[in-house]
């Protein structure tokens, strides 16, 4: 189900018909001439719902006057529109009609005029009322307040995540682009603009979870081969689940294929996420795992911290054994032992922490009770325990 939600606004261009007569010229080439680009366009999209969004001030009657609405029921419209009264149901009468001769689902929705953060989350509240989860929607800004298509985008992100619809285009009819040869009005497609924001979401979302698998589909809808693209989705599984060594494979082959990315979205992150993804490329497992350590702490994702601190001095200690069987399971747990053996104490208190917050069990050790009851301690102490175990 395709539904179109397109902005009324207030003009006086023309006092029949309200908006100024154009020919929108649609990215497919074909031309609709019509004074509200809205109605054009729920036809060329053949929409299955169309959402009206105006003020109580917008030109409601000069809309449905233009669309043949009763004229009896227009005049009492017309005060209300001129007062900035109207009310949802003055518009019910009319919404009936619309419906009738399109053959769609109308509706009208008034909205406040979006001044302060207060009214701009009514908006998005009021638009959510419209939807329904799965349903395809497409926003026509062509109308409406000059700050209305910025809040657009919010809704659309909003609803998309909210709402679990498809935000499929943003359409703007630029009748200040008008050809003044043909007499054509071009209409934008904003709808890379949503695709800006999926890359801008991922960005944040590794930022803060240090998961770059985000950035796997975004880079194959650029134009990456999936195989390719899929290398950070199993980069990032391998890294997440303790498992270094594939990880640093995966991500070998990722990033160089990132970097000779040529989508263009892609090229705007690229070389930020391969900055920023760089743990592997010096030394080997036991400077990996600690620099996972140090990357998960910033991030106060502490179970993965303790986890990679904990395998990272294992492996620090196999090498310093003159072994570089680092990934032999016998060797390092023969590491382990004389480690125990040697009672240190800052390797214990890991070793426990780790141990706690795996299990999740209550605990008997009254400095672990406390280290896990407030997130400032366990912090201080985890950032000291890595610079005590490894010196620097």
């Amino acid at each position: 189900m395709t539904t179109l939600i397109s902005l009324l606004g207030k003009s006086q261009l023309d006092s029949k018909s309200g908006y100024r007569p154009a020919n929108y010229r649609l990215p497919d080439g074909s031309i609709h001439p019509s004074p509200y680009f809205g109605m054009a366009l729920a036809k060329n999209i053949k929409a299955n719902k169309l959402v009206l969004v105006g003020t109580s001030g917008s030109m409601w009657d000069v809309f449905f006057d233009h669309q043949g609405s009763d004229d009896e029921a227009l005049l009492s419209l017309v005060d209300a529109v001129r007062d900035s009264k109207v009310t949802a149901e003055m518009l019910a009468i009319h919404r009936e009609y619309l419906s009738q001769k399109l053959g769609m689902e109308v509706k009208c929705l008034i909205i406040p005029h979006a001044r302060n953060q207060d009214e701009q989350v009514l908006v998005l509240t009021e638009l959510a009322k419209v939807v329904k989860s799965g349903e395809k929607v497409v926003l026509d800004v062509t109308h409406g307040f000059r700050h209305l298509p910025m809040l657009a985008l919010v809704a659309a992100r909003y609803l998309a995540h909210v709402k679990k619809v498809t935000v499929q285009d943003v359409y703007y009819g630029a009748l200040e682009m008008t050809d003044t040869n043909t007499g054509e009005t071009p209409v934008l497609n904003l709808g890379g603009m949503l695709e800006m924001l999926d890359w801008v979401e991922a960005l944040a979302a590794y930022e803060n979870s240090g998961d770059y698998g985000v950035f796997a589909p975004l880079f194959t809808a650029d134009g990456m081969p999936e195989q390719q693209a899929r290398l950070l989705s199993k980069a990032a599984f391998f890294e997440r689940t303790h498992n270094p060594e594939n990880a640093k494979q995966s991500l070998t082959g990722a990033i160089k294929d990132v970097q000779g990315h040529s989508g263009t979205l892609g090229r705007l992150f690229s070389h930020h996420l391969s900055e920023n993804v760089g743990w592997f490329r010096k030394g080997q497992r036991p400077e990996w795992e600690l620099a996972l350590a140090d990357r998960y702490l910033e991030r106060r994702d502490y179970l993965r911290a303790i986890t990679y601190m904990f395998e990272s001095y294992i492996s620090h200690s196999v090498r310093q054994d003159g072994s570089n069987a680092v990934n032999e399971f016998e060797c390092r747990e023969k590491a382990l032992g004389r480690i125990r053996e040697s009672d240190n104490q800052q390797f214990r208190l890991l070793s426990n922490l780790r141990n706690a917050m795996a299990h999740g069990v209550r605990q008997r050790d009254k400095t672990i009770e406390k280290l896990l009851g407030d997130e400032d301690s366990l912090d201080k102490e985890l950032k000291k325990l890595r610079k005590v175990l490894f010196k620097h």
